[in-house]
């Protein structure tokens, strides 16, 4: 029986990766400003659904910041003919009224997304956004995002370990 390179990947490639991440979960957000300087850190909670008969996951979060709410969206996927993940970003903190694109490669216990994003009125230099997905176990994994500098310095910006609730 001849399957297709989707098919594939949707039982044991990186579709099936993503896939196991559907589900509820509930984890801890540290956010920082500045290098090595922790600013807060909150709970948080997501939802992870397929999308497009598993082409896509959608993960729906909403923590908090200083005590203040704001949620987000992100849309994860695998490119089969370039062999890189890919991902749209929206949020109501960092992201204000812009999506981020990111592409990136698999590594040794996930995937690594980079895209960028600047404000005109700040200058024309871009800033760098790596985000790092970890899968620690069937019931956990981490997201770390890293702001990268137009100069190429990255600082780890936000880390949330999650854990499976449902």
């Amino acid at each position: 029986m001849t399957t297709n390179k989707f098919e594939q990947s949707l039982e044991n490639g990186p579709h099936n990766q993503l896939q196991k991440l559907i589900g509820l979960w509930s984890g801890k957000t540290k956010t920082w400003f500045e290098k090595d300087v922790l600013a807060d850190e909150s709970d948080a909670q997501a939802s992870i659904t397929s999308l497009l008969e598993g082409r896509f996951i959608s993960i729906d979060y909403h923590s908090s910041l200083d005590g203040k709410p704001f949620v987000g969206k992100m849309i994860v996927g695998f490119d089969i003919p370039y062999q890189k993940f890919t991902s749209s970003w929206i949020d109501s903190f960092h992201m204000g009224s812009q999506i981020m694109l990111s592409s990136g490669i698999s590594t040794e216990k996930g995937f690594s997304v980079t895209g960028s994003y600047g404000n005109p009125e700040y200058g024309e230099k871009l800033w760098g956004w790596r985000t790092e997905f970890q899968f620690i176990s069937e019931s956990e994994f981490s997201l770390t995002a890293y702001n990268i500098s137009p100069e190429g310095e990255d600082a780890k910006a936000t880390e949330t370990f999650y854990k499976r609730v449902s």
